[in-house]
């Protein structure tokens, strides 16, 4: 069985009164150790895809199923447990809090699992060291570089090592040596056992990929994915 079954997915919104269908009878299935990258045009469903599979917005129909759990069967709480359990989140702005510490940041998906101070300062290092950052602990994210805040946002997604990692437009403001550097920092955690699911739409991106997938107006479009 996959780590990840999307199963006739279909998700679409109400616009005054039109209904935008942003995804249409999508189905696909991601191994368990698989990087996905996933393309496509400006509105083809791209972000709509990655937030449902995140349990973050509920499709219209069909269903969503990680590790034999179908996601949106279950009650908010629980629902709010699966995502803290088994996803790291990346996004393009970084979302890091300006006033805290790149480790107190990391930190933070740490403070509500009952874990001590002491290890959870201890787990948050050990992260830093495997994104090469932990000596810039107790440095405030604007005295990082772009590339380097985003090595924290990679930290801080990974810190509770969820089983599945999603990236939306990860390199989307970096320019394009930091950008390559942080994809080469992905395909090491890929080559390390990590299952990613990417959002992009730099074409560069998908070679460090180990699976290509194109959406066209909200569905897969079979002739433009590369395996």
């Amino acid at each position: 069985m996959s780590l990840i079954e999307i199963r006739e997915l279909r998700k679409s919104y109400e616009s005054g009164e039109e209904r935008v269908l942003a995804l249409a009878d999508v189905d696909l299935h991601i191994e368990q150790g698989e990087f996905v990258s996933v393309m496509g045009p400006s509105g083809s469903g791209k972000s709509t895809l990655l937030t449902i599979v995140g349990g973050l917005n509920h499709p219209s129909h069909g269903d969503v199923v990680v590790d034999d759990i179908s996601i949106y069967e279950l009650p908010l709480e629980k629902l709010a447990d699966f995502r803290r359990e088994y996803l790291g989140f990346i996004f393009q702005s970084f979302q890091l809090i300006s006033y805290l510490t790149v480790i107190e940041n990391v930190m933070l998906p740490l403070s509500i699992t009952g874990r001590s101070n002491h290890e959870q300062t201890k787990m948050a290092k050990e992260i830093l060291e495997r994104v090469g950052l932990r000596e810039k602990a107790r440095r405030l994210p604007d005295q990082l570089s772009g590339g380097e805040q985003e090595r924290v946002a990679i930290a801080r997604a990974l810190v509770n090592s969820p089983p599945i990692l999603l990236a939306d437009e990860p390199t989307g403001n970096l320019d394009s040596k930091t950008s390559r550097e942080v994809m080469e920092l992905f395909r090491t955690l890929n080559e390390e056992g990590q299952t990613i699911v990417m959002v992009t739409h730099n074409p560069e991106n998908m070679s460090f990929s180990t699976r290509g997938i194109f959406l066209r107006d909200g569905r897969l479009d079979e002739n433009g994915s590369r395996s």
